[in-house]
């Protein structure tokens, strides 16, 4: 498989880049914007930390999905991607993706809800942009989920290509 192998390597860099700087904004970056933004607005404040739970959880998913996108490159350069073993790890992407995507749903109803019942802040346009990323997270939800039990029928095909043979 040499054709495969820089396109794995690069993934690799980049998913490992991605991983690290996931880690800076989780420990420095969204927990001192919300604490900068609660001193400058402290009556917001029932707003920010909810939404900061919600980014933190949210890249939590996505550190995830980077370990399980790792394992299964291994198991990629390896000629072991139709096995069992990888459906576990697209398993794990798929529930990471589920989670994310209940975290934001519950935060869309959450500052929906909030924007509603504050005459000075209705206004449509963050619903709406809200309603949009829940609608592109259930699309991301049921595309992994698609592409599981793709990857399951191959799994299952290359199993009794191998019984023939």
């Amino acid at each position: 498989m040499p054709t495969i192998r820089v396109p794995v390597l690069l993934l690799r860099v980049f998913l490992a880049t991605l991983f690290a700087f996931l880690i800076v904004m989780q420990v420095m970056s969204l927990p001192g914007d919300v604490t900068h933004d609660v001193q400058q607005a402290p009556e917001a404040a029932h707003l920010l930390w909810p939404i900061l739970v919600v980014a933190e959880l949210g890249v939590l998913c996505v550190q995830v999905v980077i370990v399980c996108t790792w394992r299964l490159l291994t198991m990629v350069q390896k000629d072991r991607i139709f096995s069992e073993a990888s459906l576990r790890w697209v398993d794990g992407i798929v529930w990471a993706f589920v989670i994310a995507w209940s975290l934001l749903a519950g935060l869309a109803v959450y500052l929906t809800a909030f924007i509603y019942f504050t005459p000075e802040l209705r206004d449509p346009g963050i619903p709406i942009v809200l309603f949009g990323m829940v609608l592109i997270g259930a699309v991301l939800v049921l595309l992994m989920v698609v592409l599981r039990a793709l990857l399951r029928q191959a799994t299952a095909l290359r199993t009794d290509m191998e019984g023939v043979i």
